[in-house]
């Protein structure tokens, strides 16, 4: 091929392959940077206290989700609604003393399975600034113990088939 023939703009064969080349490696050195670059601080370790207390220093700092159960007569509420504070234990009898600033869940209680999101701090308490509890997807129909009262939930009902056709 004579230079008149190629048109303005194209490149020789040879060109066009360390263009693709050198483009590629572009991309990928631009991949590689907003991967490692942004990864570090996105990281969310999950940890039970004996991981936790095994990782010393290392956790001081870094985002963790913390799961286990909460330690039978260790739950002190705060003033008002928010603010709780309460022991964290694994089956391996591993403590971690946790204090969250928000409003503990509904459900939350002694003995149940909590996921807080935080970081263990250099006093070495648990600083929490989310508290989830874990519950099972079981349903469970009432028992002897609360039996269901069927005419209260008939008067709870009155009067709402004329309403459901307007």
């Amino acid at each position: 091929m004579s230079e008149t023939t190629r048109t303005a703009g194209s490149l020789a064969p040879g060109k066009t392959k360390w263009f693709a080349l050198g483009a590629l490696g572009v991309a990928g050195v631009a991949f590689l940077a907003i991967a490692m670059g942004g990864i570090g601080s996105n990281l969310v370790y999950y940890w039970g206290p004996t991981e936790l207390q095994a990782a010393g220093d290392k956790a001081v700092g870094a985002t963790i989700r913390l799961g286990g159960l909460v330690v039978e007569n260790s739950i002190v509420r705060g003033a008002g609604s928010s603010g709780v504070e309460f022991d964290v234990i694994d089956r391996k009898g591993t403590k971690v003393h946790v204090k969250s600033a928000g409003v503990p869940p509904q459900m939350f209680r002694e003995k149940i399975g909590v996921v807080v999101e935080g970081t263990m701090t250099k006093a070495g308490h648990f600083e929490s600034h989310r508290l989830m509890v874990s519950h099972s997807n079981e349903y469970r129909v009432p028992g002897e113990e609360h039996p269901t009262d069927v005419e209260k939930t008939m008067r709870t009902t009155e009067g709402l088939e004329g309403k459901a056709t307007r």
